[in-house]
């Protein structure tokens, strides 16, 4: 289950955020999850609060939105919703569709004390 090591990154990455911008607690945590990004929101959830005892997010609430998967097609260009990676263009067929959004995690606001 790598959803305990992101939450670990997490956890570090709030702690240095603590500490650069001077802040002593988080309340609220907003993350961004697409889904081609192999996370599994429940089991990140689980971790998180596991993770977090002992850190400034100690008890925050953890607030997951699931982002559009999104890719571009190299011949055509056009921008088109995937539900997976390696879809064939719907509108001129060709393979190879670059994911342009979709494949994220990323912390997207906070709340902090």
């Amino acid at each position: 289950m790598h959803e305990i090591s992101l939450c670990e990154n997490i956890r570090d990455l709030l702690e240095d955020q603590a500490v650069a911008q001077g802040y002593t607690k988080v309340s609220k945590v907003w993350l961004d999850v697409g889904p081609l990004s192999c996370v599994e929101p429940d089991a990140l959830r689980f971790g998180f609060d596991v993770v977090m005892r002992g850190s400034v997010a100690e008890g925050a609430e953890l607030a997951i939105a699931t982002t559009a998967a999104r890719a571009r097609c190299p011949g055509c260009g056009e921008v088109t919703a995937v539900t997976q990676r390696h879809e064939i263009c719907p509108t001129c067929g060709m393979p190879g569709l670059h994911v342009v959004s979709g494949d994220e995690l990323r912390i997207s606001k906070l709340e902090v004390v």
